[in-house]
């Protein structure tokens, strides 16, 4: 299987999505949602698979991304499809 070398990686190489980076910048889903004017119960949805991330709005994932120092289409590397 092809795996990219691009974009940050969890300690076992796996790609990160939007809760391994929060969690990897040391912030809370209150902090992050403080930064980004996102709703933390919509971060939450998010991560917990209650709302389609692959679906956010852009406008979304530019905050998300900026507030997390990511390319946006990092925030679903590690989502299932």
């Amino acid at each position: 299987q092809f795996r990219d070398n691009i974009g940050p990686r969890s300690e076992r190489g796996e790609p990160m999505g939007l809760r391994q980076l929060r969690e990897a910048r040391g912030l809370t889903q209150t902090e992050l949602a403080k930064r980004t004017g996102i709703a933390q119960t919509v971060i939450s949805e998010y991560e917990h698979g209650k709302r389609n991330i692959r679906l956010m709005s852009l406008d979304n994932a530019l905050k998300l991304s900026r507030a997390l120092m990511c390319r946006p289409d990092e925030l679903v590397d590690g989502t299932p499809e």
